[in-house]
């Protein structure tokens, strides 16, 4: 009979079931994943020791420059704050006198009024004689002169005290904008060390032993052109020393031109100026680069040079961009110890030359000031300080 046949519908699955909904649903995710994969741009491959070698040592190039920035921009925010300092302590001194100027005032507007409440015929009246009433009257026009004269220096004072906080506020802008580009510098420093630490941390441990054998690579190839200078240096010690003799009196006994490499030639007061700056140098070996810093207990790299050869009596400018171009340019195979060696092409980087190929400076962050080859870095120029 009908009422004994299975219903179709309860043997199978309805169309508009929750089931039939959930598969649909799982179908349609699992195909937009397969063509979201297909479709997928591939994971950048991880980059070589080689790429991470020169994007860090891109970065701390960077980093150097952004120092200098910061360093330029230190400097103008610390004279622009000695100039606010002034101009503040101008405007004290302006107000100062306006007050003073003021009391003035005060002092004749009391003699008027006293003056005043009482009339020229009363006063005459009230006289002791006519005489004493000529006197006060000449005593009061002498008042009224003395009285205008302090008007005048009080509307004086008052323009001038004016003019001064007009000033004040202009420094206080100009401070606000070297501040704020202080500020900027310090973050781009930051980020640039932020950046090449990344790139380190990320490296494995195999990675970073290859890292580290390409670093030794580097340093060994400076070292053996740094021996090669040495010897060049030592050749033109002894020709010159050769050169002397030979030109020196029968009764002996030459005068000492000073001591160094290269074929440039320098007097003993420059030689004793560079003893000084080296002595000081070499005395900071081990304390720590720090961007920024001049010392005494860490430094940066323009830092350090500025603060050598302060101690010779050379005030030098605060950045790279600007000792560049202190003194006089020598070639490299001029140099002489003491002389400063520039590095990169954008001038980011100096160190202090002591001779045979080497120099001491203040690398990187996270290193200390060291003595090292010069052909460590590309070489942008040299000049010699005083």
């Amino acid at each position: 009979m009908a009422s004994h046949r299975k219903s179709r519908t309860r043997t199978g699955v309805r169309a508009n079931t929750p089931a039939v909904g959930f598969t649909t649903a799982a179908l349609a995710s699992v195909t937009l994943l397969s063509t979201q994969s297909a479709t997928a741009a591939p994971a950048e491959p991880k980059p070589s020791v080689e790429e991470v070698q020169k994007k860090v040592d891109d970065l701390y190039r960077q980093a150097g420059t952004a120092t200098q920035e910061y360093n330029k921009a230190k400097e103008a925010t610390d004279t622009q704050r000695r100039s606010v300092d002034r101009v503040l302590d101008d405007v004290a001194k302006s107000a100062d006198k306006v007050n003073e100027a003021r009391r003035a005032l005060g002092t004749y507007a009391a003699a008027q009024y006293r003056a005043g409440a009482v009339g020229p015929t009363a006063a005459l009246m009230f006289a002791d004689s006519p005489e004493s009433y000529f006197e006060q009257t000449q005593l009061m026009g002498r008042l009224t002169d003395r009285q205008q004269e302090a008007v005048e220096d009080f509307q004086k004072e008052q323009r001038s005290a004016a003019k001064q906080r007009v000033k004040a506020t202009k420094s206080l802008e100009t401070l606000t904008e070297s501040q704020a580009s202080l500020k900027a510098g310090k973050q781009k420093v930051q980020n640039k060390l932020a950046a090449a630490r990344s790139l380190l941390a990320d490296l494995t441990a195999e990675e970073k032993a290859r890292l580290a054998a390409l670093e030794r690579k580097k340093e060994e190839e400076a070292r053996r052109k740094a021996e090669a200078k040495a010897k060049e240096e030592a050749a033109e010690r002894k020709r010159q020393e050769e050169a002397r003799q030979e030109e020196a009196p029968a009764t002996g006994g030459g005068t000492d031109t000073g001591s160094g490499g290269g074929s440039g030639v320098t007097d003993g007061t420059y030689a004793a100026k560079a003893e000084k700056v080296l002595a000081f140098a070499r005395a900071q070996i081990g304390k720590p680069y720090v961007w920024g810093a001049t010392g005494p207990s860490s430094y940066d790299c323009s830092g350090l040079t500025g603060a050598a050869w302060k101690e010779a009596g050379v005030q030098l400018p605060r950045t790279t961009w600007d000792q560049v171009k202190v003194g006089k340019r020598v070639a490299t195979a001029d140099l002489l110890p003491g002389d400063l060696v520039f590095f990169y092409d954008d001038i980011s980087h100096v160190g202090i030359y002591k001779g045979d190929g080497k120099m001491i400076h203040a690398p990187k962050p996270g290193a200390n000031v060291r003595e090292e080859s010069i052909y460590y870095m590309p070489i942008y120029g040299s000049v010699r300080p005083a």
